[in-house]
């Protein structure tokens, strides 16, 4: 899917996004960012959407949002009006190397047009020691899920892929290692991962 038609399918999605997905997904989102320190922090939303996440982030963290979609960061700053919410891309993002504590990518991994950009972009601005958060439907290495792959090619245009292989991603990120990796919903397609970084992410 493209930049341009990922904007117009969440423009679309904007006003019924928080009613259609926040009861499944709010304490995934809960349970995910129980893992932010209570200690002061910096804590990057990589793709915040309408701001679900919000209600969840300890108040020692200093975060910050970031989404493509105008449309969905109205919502959200509509919602928590003194929230920081930047326009940008998740896989371009406006930040130097190694600032942010905590990178939070809920349900972003999954829509983007090209997820290892996001996620290289994800650990370049992560610090060493810093930890990922994600929560995504992800198949397994050799999972043959017929019905979600046969959803694939028509799953794209409405702005989601159902074939994402999240050991394909973490493969192409050596300084990443796994810390937890735990079935979250619909049999274990959507998982909860931590992820820490335990060296300098490799030059482009």
């Amino acid at each position: 899917m493209s930049r341009q038609s990922l904007q117009r399918a969440y423009a679309l999605w904007a006003p019924i996004y928080n009613s259609a997905v926040r009861g499944f997904s709010a304490p995934l989102r809960q349970r995910s960012l129980s893992g932010i320190p209570s200690a002061p922090c910096r804590v990057l939303i990589d793709g915040i959407g309408t701001g679900l996440d919000i209600p969840y982030l300890p108040d020692t963290c200093a975060a910050v949002g970031i989404d493509f979609t105008h449309a969905m960061l109205r919502h959200a700053q509509s919602l928590s009006p003194h929230f920081p919410l930047i326009q940008a891309d998740a896989e371009a993002l406006p930040f130097p190397d190694n600032c942010f504590d905590m990178v939070v990518m809920h349900l972003i991994l999954a829509v983007v047009p090209h997820a290892g950009l996001a996620f290289a972009e994800a650990s370049r601005v992560l610090k060493p020691d810093g930890r990922i958060l994600l929560l995504d439907k992800f198949l397994r290495p050799g999972e043959r899920a017929f019905w979600r792959r046969l959803l694939a090619p028509l799953s794209g245009p409405i702005a989601t892929h159902t074939d994402l292989v999240f050991e394909d991603l973490l493969a192409q990120r050596p300084e990443l290692q796994i810390v937890s990796d735990l079935p979250a919903a619909v049999g274990g397609w959507f998982r909860l991962i931590t992820l820490e970084k335990t060296r300098a992410a490799p030059t482009p």
